[in-house]
């Protein structure tokens, strides 16, 4: 059985097309044939990162940048990084005091249980973990060996076709990210960013296990690779989360298993606008006006600048902007910044409201009516405009996710005894789910909603300054609620799977292999053990998995693993035909029902919960019901004048663009 399973990945892999380094995408412009209008050209020179930034009617060689630049030398802190310190100051447990605010680091939401949501515990668990030996290491099949290689499941298992949504558009992509930001950040591990640890050296050399550090766990590279082999790559860098045994402040017996820590508060309170403690909220506030601090450039309010820019982004010129925001993944990818400037400008936008019409408030008063407002206009984006697309309304609102309200009624769901930690099978699974919808190129669109360009997804990781190129804000905000987002199926667009975090190299990471990998670094029990959880039979062979996927499917995952117990949760969920009206399989769904119901109800200050010294007056709670994602972005992108209703979702004629001015926007008159 062992070698037929190494055989058939073998030749599976070998049959998969090589990845070409002699090419790369250049942009396409809308004088392009039509024939194939999302295709990106292919250019004859040798592959490098693109060397022109595209506007809607200008080239910039970055020889001349059109940059501007940095003017900020102020260093902050970053307090929720102290876990993971050499010698952390442990914090003292917090003395709650009553208040109408939530606090910045989530500390007495729940006052009964006042670190439940804060930033450096440890993640839930839905089930127990299956380490390799019971306490830490990585999970291994039940036969005791290894688990297939998380890039050979990678290339064997997903495809790379470029197959659009026929229905959403990449905002909604876009808006999953912000979501798993705000609520889950792991602590120690592998992010955008060149990490510290190298288990691999920076041409791909296996650094030998007697001299790489523990908390290494590679991802090798197989040797018929179709991209790293190219290069004689041998292995991507990946670095295990730290846990508590780990964290001298999160104190755990010798033969408990270990569990990882995540370094943001677990609530949707926008912790990546204000941060995760005061003192990181301090070097982000302006301390006027009730204000966030922004740079004014060309008639634009941008974020700070990042006194670490070199640290924290890939510049190519001094004069590139790096931005300073609530979290340090800000500058990961253009949607993503873009989504944060929007929400840090809707703060700004608030306050200066609430000034206009309060102006006996203080600075203080202003900020914190402010801030309220803009989690409460999120929070009910999240559950009554995004979640439904994922799980469906009616889903929802039979599991009481969602109500049907009217006007100002509240929802007194909240439950002091409901712990609101994210799920380690949420942040490290199931969330991840939507990666598939990500799209490697990002359409620049003008105003009649006609694409004049686009960029090359992976020339821009971790360097904002492309959007203050030009028009470059208002052409991707558009982009984003234009352009459709990739199917939600088994397909990875090639960006993520063969060039993420390139950083300048022919080739970069895989997103689908480090998503395996860091399901067997949490020790994730496996999919059978879930599917179980979830009120489905559990599978003794590969034929009981066929009441929910396919026999063509449970093929080829039986080429890939040992027994049907070995199936990796982040592998066969992708496997799983969708419930009707949804965007996951059974399984998926369970887990994200199960986040979103701890969510929402370990959540004192949520939104439409009444019974708080902080809740909305019923005309105040009529108002935030208002918030959409079409005015979020309306109110937010000054060269944005239409939206469809329902940004999220592709123009159409049930959806059809409208002038802003007619959205439903909240008056903070009622404040």
């Amino acid at each position: 059985m062992m070698l037929f399973v190494v055989a058939s990945a073998v030749l599976a892999l070998c049959q998969v097309d090589a990845v070409n380094v002699a090419t790369s995408y250049s942009v396409v412009h809308h004088d392009q044939p039509a024939a194939q209008p999302r295709l990106l050209q292919k250019s004859s020179h040798a592959y490098a990162p693109s060397a022109h930034v595209v506007t809607s009617s200008h080239t910039y060689s970055h020889a001349a940048p059109h940059f501007a630049p940095l003017v900020s030398k102020t260093r902050y802190t970053v307090p929720f990084l102290s876990a993971l310190q050499a010698q952390p100051q442990c914090p003292a447990p917090p003395a709650c005091e009553k208040s109408r605010y939530r606090t910045l680091d989530g500390s007495c939401n729940n006052l009964q249980n006042p670190t439940w949501g804060t930033p450096n515990r440890r993640y839930g668990r839905l089930l127990t973990p299956k380490y390799g030996d019971g306490i830490s290491l990585p999970t291994v099949s039940v036969t005791g060996q290894e688990l297939p290689n998380a890039r050979v499941v990678s290339l064997v298992a997903f495809g790379e076709q470029d197959i659009p949504d026929p229905e959403y558009t990449l905002a909604n992509m876009q808006w999953g990210q912000i979501m798993t930001h705000d609520m889950s950040m792991q602590a120690g591990g592998t992010q955008s960013k060149k990490h510290p640890t190298r288990c691999c050296t920076d041409d791909g050399k296996l650094i030998g296990k007697d001299r790489a550090p523990s908390s290494c766990y590679p991802i090798l590279v197989p040797e018929h690779d179709p991209a790293h082999s190219q290069t004689n790559t041998e292995c991507i860098n990946f670095v295990r989360t730290l846990t508590d045994r780990e964290d001298q402040c999160t104190p755990t017996h010798p033969s408990q298993p270990a569990e990882q820590l995540t370094t943001v508060t677990a609530y949707l309170d926008l912790s990546l606008v204000y941060g995760n403690s005061d003192q990181q909220n301090a070097g982000l506030r302006a301390f006027t006006g009730g204000r966030m601090a922004t740079v004014e450039r060309d008639g634009y309010e941008w974020p700070p600048n990042n006194p670490n820019a070199t640290t924290d982004c890939e510049l190519e010129s001094r004069d590139e902007v790096c931005y300073l925001a609530g979290d340090s993944r800000v500058n990961q990818n253009p949607g993503l910044t873009i989504m944060q400037i929007i929400l840090l400008r809707e703060h700004n936008r608030i306050a200066d409201q609430l000034q206009k019409y309060n102006p006996h408030w203080d600075d203080e008063l202003l900020f914190q009516e402010a801030r309220r407002i803009n989690i409460a206009q999120y929070q009910h984006i999240n559950y009554y405009e995004w979640l439904p697309i994922f799980l469906g309304w009616e889903n929802m609102v039979k599991n009481r996710l969602i109500y049907r309200t009217k006007g100002g009624e509240y929802i007194n769901d909240y439950d002091p005894s409901q712990d609101p930690s994210v799920l380690n099978s949420h942040a490290t699974a199931a969330f991840r789910y939507f990666h598939s919808q990500i799209e490697g190129r990002l359409d620049l669109v003008s105003e009649v909603r006609k694409p004049t360009g686009s960029l090359r997804l992976s020339d821009w990781f971790n360097r904002p300054s492309i959007i203050e190129a030009g028009d470059n804000y208002d052409f991707l905000t558009r982009g984003l609620a234009t352009q459709p987002e990739e199917l939600t199926d088994t397909n990875f667009d090639a960006e993520i799977k063969h060039f993420l975090f390139r950083r300048g190299r022919p080739f970069g990471g895989d997103l689908r292999a480090i998503d395996v990998q860091r399901n067997r670094d949490h020790g994730l029990a496996g999919y059978n053990d879930y599917r179980e959880f979830c009120g489905f039979k559990r599978a003794s062979t590969w034929e009981d998995l066929m009441d929910l996927i396919s026999p063509q499917d449970i093929q080829l995952l039986n080429t890939l693993y040992r027994t049907v117990d070995d199936v990796d949760l982040p592998v066969a969920e992708f496997f799983e035909r969708h419930l009707p009206g949804t965007q996951a399989g059974p399984t998926y769904h369970c887990i994200l029902m199960e986040q979103f119901i701890r969510t929402r109800r370990g959540d004192r200050f949520f939104f439409e919960n009444g019974n708080t010294p902080g809740a909305f007056t019923p005309s105040q709670l009529n108002e935030i019901r208002k918030a959409s994602m079409a005015r979020l972005l309306c109110d937010n992108s000054p060269g944005v004048s239409q939206m469809q209703p329902r940004a999220f979702q592709q123009i159409m004629d049930v959806n059809p663009l409208v002038s802003c001015r007619t959205l439903p926007a909240l008056d903070v008159r009622y404040w």
